[in-house]
């Protein structure tokens, strides 16, 4: 199921006022195709609807200091189109998750004990030598 045909931006916004009411309809219908993205992408087992709704609230966050009205209506282009592939299913399941859930912070790894089973010579080996 598609929300994309809700979702059009127009070319220019007149005001800055315009724009920011803009950005809040787009962050509405984000939030409303949400359960959807949930089901085509298996995402329950990962992460709620307010996890991800708080995810995309802190994506618009990161642009809140844009001023220019044309700027904002390009954003709002480009998360409109990131929103269409996303409901589209043009991307796969490892991308929603590499990009939204876990976000910049990556993988948490535990290198701790990683080295547990390794004899000391190996140890040394590996710390001295570069491969």
């Amino acid at each position: 199921m598609s929300f994309t045909g809700a979702l059009k931006v127009p070319a220019n916004s007149a005001s800055l006022e315009e724009a920011r009411g803009r950005v809040f309809e787009f962050f509405k219908i984000a939030c409303r195709s949400l359960p959807s993205i949930m089901e085509i992408y298996n995402l329950q087992d990962i992460a709620t609807v307010s996890q991800l709704r708080s995810i995309i609230a802190s994506e618009i966050r990161k642009n809140a200091h844009v001023d220019n009205p044309k700027v904002i209506d390009l954003l709002l282009f480009k998360g409109a189109e990131e929103l269409g592939n996303i409901t589209e299913h043009a991307k796969q399941r490892h991308h929603i998750i590499g990009q939204y859930v876990l976000g910049r912070q990556g993988l948490v790894q535990d290198l701790g004990t990683k080295d547990q089973g390794i004899s000391p010579f190996l140890k040394n080996f590996y710390s001295s030598n570069y491969f």
